[in-house]
């Protein structure tokens, strides 16, 4: 027998229904679980009940552990009627089972127990599984009368039920014992918990029953914090003493500010009378410091630093004035603050003017020179919490508050054009060797992007090509439209007819699909002077014929398609106005794993990246910090809710010296589509950061976020679903799958370029992977996944067949029964059918609205296969392109890659044929085949012109369900018909 236990602690309660009339309630919790029943005491008049009791089930079939559920029942007991009234209840799937190790107390909201009945409030659960052969399972209740086992928080029992006692000790730990109802029994569970009468915390946490079937630690959690606004329960703000603040999606942190602007008349230190100064700060074991200056007795700094008010650990602040030395750095002069003396600023009041203060010397007496400063106490409104350098994100005193890559940043991506050219033609080319015709083609290039035209061999010297090419330009236009004719003198040698260069700004611009004027251009001769160019001014040369525009009424793609966070065109003339507003909040990260060592020990320093349309913004990095706390709030104009929004953590791997090479590691990614997000309502979920490597599926850590869309106008979000997804010129004028993909790979490398040319460097492996520019690879675990995707949609379909297939084969009598007589009542009133159906949807969509999902989606790791992954395939999906695998190892992926298109081809071809069957009933490629369908459709249409089309009907519906006795087990005459008609395949190689 198993020895595997669920063990379940039935902690507290909150915020439940008050069901005695009086405004409250006595609860107790009935545990359901694989056929037994256990139930806590009653709490007398208690709406947040405490019980901290503890249950052990028996598992009889581990296997069938994920078949299983916990349910826990609330009821309100009422003594005077003997009876009890649902409050709610709470059902756990059994995949959600965690060992004792990684168990934690979870507050599930109280679901309602039927249709007709109302719940609130939630309920504390700790449940864990636990393999001791040594620890005994509770004993059942029977399945009796509720009074018989009924027994209030004082103990006293009811009349007729069984006495148990609660046995307490003199000190904080309280033991209960739960004993069975016959004492010759010896199974009794004995359990110890701490006492837990303090209020819940301000973020309790609590897990949505209803979510998907995944292993626990990788589910969505939402949470309950606390934020500017108020505290968030169930997605509503509920507002606190004070007026909500402009930041209501983080939580409210308050920070020392000092702004250190500049200093005069400081007095020299060094032999030759210079001085290289800088400003310390120090407050408790907190440090912070400026850049300092060379030879600058008046220096001007104007830095902010901020000190998180709650990592304070002094009340002193202390501003050192310093020379820098190569040994020793020497004291120049300092100034003190008393932190209860300091003010308080809130927006939209005015920055605090700085003001001078004379500086003191060691002893205390005062010192030459003065330092002009500004200290205030403030929040993240603040305008100086963007511009400030914030003590958690600083590495050391020394040098670091220079290096640029800790600040938060809001990046724009530059605005992208699709060019394109039209080769058509060129006039009067010149060779050197006249003896032969050119074969002539041109290279079309802008930046690292080139595309060529094919070789035409000219004889008249004026070849034509009309092609096309498309390419990816972005504002200010940088790079010029090179265009070069060569000459193929060989088969490895090429030589340069002539080339021009046009500015793309010179280019003209077009909203819609007009027609553009070609237009002709002279080709500069390779390797000729401007002198040269000057004297030929007039004389006959070669030109080149073109049509050139800049497309603005493409959406320039930048993004994977799925995950588009932008859907409007280039044309700012062609933007609808906006449909809302999205506000994110970044509140923090929790148990992330350590990216670095130091000091002997792992930690990481992190940073968030967030991205939507072409905004993108970068939280500051928090430095050897775990668990590190953003508290940054951004917003967004948003033109169409079919959108995705995309946050992803990162380490931060360029703090150390010569570390300009390393990348940032990725630590997980959060995607929220704007359309599954209700209006107005406040998501503060946790979400979990999955990570695949070359081990398999990792978890790196949680994200904690805050998310609101707002809609402006609910006429213009709904109408929005009525236009189409792209603009109109990707319908009017398309652009081929292939060619998109070409293209968008151009414009995410344009983007990473520019990004990383901005101070602080948004990275290219940072914009990559938030662009997903690898999801177009070859993944056998992606393409599992699309086939198990392929399969669950056509589930409903293969359900119904199924259940249709039951009915005509009798395995349900009466089910079948009623099914004829609906049939025979649809053909009778035909015009029953469209609305019967239209009627069948509407309550099936208001029957699914009481499941309908309470938080956004999120990676699934049974969708995307990665939990069950096998090493070699994710090995093959994180190998580079080409390949650096051994040839063996290449040769077996290639085999086995060709068996799976293998079967993907077969699969294919049997759908061909299907179709190619029906093509060949009228081309007489058979000519009896054919000749038998016509006179079928003779005696068929003489038939239908006799017979009412109903009788038809019933007779071919009736015939179809009729009796298994009346069936035969071989195929149809219509079945074998089609199937001996002959396809294509007897034509292929």
């Amino acid at each position: 027998m198993s020895n595997l236990k669920l063990g379940v602690e039935v902690v507290s309660a909150h915020d439940l229904n008050p069901k005695d009339g009086h405004g409250s309630c006595n609860p107790c919790v009935e545990l359901h679980f694989d056929g037994q029943k256990f139930r806590t005491t009653v709490k007398e008049n208690d709406l947040n009940p405490y019980w901290n009791e503890l249950f052990y089930f028996s598992i009889s079939d581990p296997s069938s552990l994920h078949n299983l559920a916990l349910q826990a029942f609330v009821y309100h007991v009422n003594k005077s009627a003997r009876s009890k009234t649902a409050i709610g209840k709470v059902q756990i799937s059994g995949t959600s089972f965690v060992p004792q190790s990684d168990a934690a107390v979870l507050y599930y909201p109280l679901e309602k127990n039927n249709v007709f009945s109302s719940a609130k409030g939630e309920l504390g659960l700790k449940t864990f599984l636990i393999d001791d052969p040594s620890l005994r399972s509770s004993t059942p209740l029977p399945d009796t009368e509720f009074f018989q086992d009924y027994q209030s928080e004082d103990g006293i029992p009811f009349p007729n039920s069984t006495s148990r006692y609660r046995e307490s000790r003199p000190d904080s730990t309280n033991t209960f014992h739960h004993l069975p109802r016959e004492q010759s029994q010896h199974n009794s569970s004995v359990f110890t918990v701490d006492e837990m009468k303090s209020a819940p915390q301000t973020q309790a946490r609590f897990f949505s029953p209803s979510s998907s079937q995944q292993p626990f630690e990788f589910q969505l959690k939402e949470t309950r914090p606390t934020l500017g606004g108020g505290q968030v329960v169930g997605g509503r703000v509920i507002p606190g003493e004070k007026p909500t603040s402009t930041y209501d999606l983080v939580e409210k942190v308050e920070y020392l500010f000092v702004r250190v602007v500049k200093a005069r008349d400081l007095p020299s230190k060094d032999i030759t009378g210079s001085l290289d100064p800088y400003v310390e700060l120090r407050l408790g074991n907190n440090r912070a410091r400026t850049r300092h200056f060379v030879k600058n007795q008046n220096p001007e700094w104007d830095e902010v630093f901020a000190f998180p008010i709650e990592r304070l650990q002094s009340s002193v602040l202390e501003v050192l004035v310093k020379d820098r030395d190569v040994i020793k750095d020497d004291f120049v002069g300092m100034v003190t603050f008393n932190l209860t003396d300091l003010p308080r600023r809130a927006p939209p009041d005015s920055p605090l003017a700085p003001e001078w203060h004379w500086m003191a010397d060691e002893k205390g007496g005062k010192a030459k020179g003065e330092l002009m400063l500004a200290a205030w106490i403030g929040t993240q409104a603040d305008e100086c919490f963007p511009i400030a350098s914030h003590t958690d994100s600083t590495a050391e005193p020394t040098g670091s508050l220079l290096n640029s890559q800790i600040r938060s940043k809001v990046y724009h991506s530059p605005r992208l054009w699709y060019v394109r050219v039209n080769v058509i033609e060129a006039q009067d080319i010149i060779i050197a060797d006249k003896t032969r015709f050119p074969e002539v083609f041109v290279r079309c290039q802008i930046g690292t992007q080139v595309f060529k035209t094919k070789p035409i061999q000219a004889r008249t010297m004026s070849p034509l090509w009309n092609e096309e090419f498309m390419f990816v330009a972005a504002e200010p236009f940088e790079e010029a439209l090179l265009l070069t004719v060569f000459d193929r003198v060989a088969s490895n040698k090429e030589e340069i007819i002539g080339r021009v260069q046009i500015p793309l700004s010179t280019v003209e611009k077009r909203w819609d699909n007009r027609e553009i004027d070609t237009k002709w251009y002279i080709l500069d001769k390779h390797g000729v002077t401007e002198e040269d160019k000057e004297k030929k001014k007039d004389k006959f040369s070669s030109r080149l014929h073109l049509r050139i525009c800049l497309d603005g009424g493409y959406h320039v793609l930048d993004e994977s398609t799925h995950y588009s966070s932008d859907l409007r065109p280039t044309a700012k003339q062609l933007w609808r106005p906006s449909i809302g507003l999205l506000e994110l909040g970044i509140l923090n990260a929790d148990g992330l794993q350590p990216m670095k060592t130091r000091e002997r020990k792992g930690t990481c320093d992190t940073y968030c990246v967030a991205k939507y349309g072409q905004k993108w913004v970068r939280t500051r990095t928090v430095l050897n910090n775990l668990s590190p706390r953003y508290n940054e709030q951004y917003t967004w104009e948003v033109y169409d809710n079919s959108t995705v929004l995309t946050v992803a953590v990162f380490d931060n791997s360029q703090l150390e010296k010569g570390s300009e090479e390393n990348k940032d590691v990725r630590i997980g990614k959060v995607r929220i589509r704007l359309s599954t997000l209700e209006t107005g309502r406040v998501y503060t979920h946790s979400y979990p950061l999955l990570v695949l490597h070359n081990s398999g599926l990792k978890k790196m850590g949680e994200l904690h976020l805050a998310i609101r869309f707002s809609s402006t106008s609910l006429l213009n979000t709904m109408l929005i679903y009525t236009k189409p997804l792209l603009p109109k010129l990707h319908y009017l004028q398309p652009l081929s799958m292939m060619q998109l993909e070409i293209l968008r790979n151009h414009a995410v490398q344009i983007v990473a370029l520019r990004l990383s040319r901005m101070e602080p460097p948004l990275r290219k492996e940072v914009v990559e992977y938030m662009s997903d520019v690898e999801s177009h690879l070859w993944s056998m675990r992606r393409s599992k996944a699309n086939f198990s995707r392929l399969m669950s949609v056509f589930s409903g379909i293969i359900a119904v067949g199924r259940w249709f297939s039951d009915v005509c084969y009798w395995k349900n009598p009466l089910t079948t029964v009623l099914v004829h007589i609906l049939f025979v009542m649809l053909v009778c009133f035909p015009e029953l059918i469209v609305p019967t159906i239209f009627l069948y949807s509407f309550l099936i969509g208001m029957w699914n609205y009481r499941l309908r999902p309470r938080h956004p989606p999120h990676m699934d790791t049974r969708i995307s296969r990665a939990d069950s992954v096998h090493p070699d395939e994710l090995d093959e999906e994180f190998d580079s392109f080409p390949t650096t695998r051994s040839p063996d190892l290449v040769r077996m992926r290639y085999d086995r890659l060709r068996s799976v298109a293998g079967r993907i081809q077969t699969v294919v071809g049997d759908i061909a044929t299907q179709g190619e069957r029906l093509q060949m009933l009228l081309n007489w490629r058979d000519p009896r085949a054919t000749a038998i369908f016509l006179v079928f459709c003779v005696c068929t249409a003489m038939v239908l012109y006799v017979t009412p089309f109903s009788v038809l009907v019933v007779v071919s519906g009736f015939y179809m369900m009729r009796h298994p006795r009346f069936r035969h087990k071989m195929p149809s005459a219509t079945i074998n018909f089609f199937r001996r008609l002959p396809a294509r395949t007897d034509s292929m190689l």
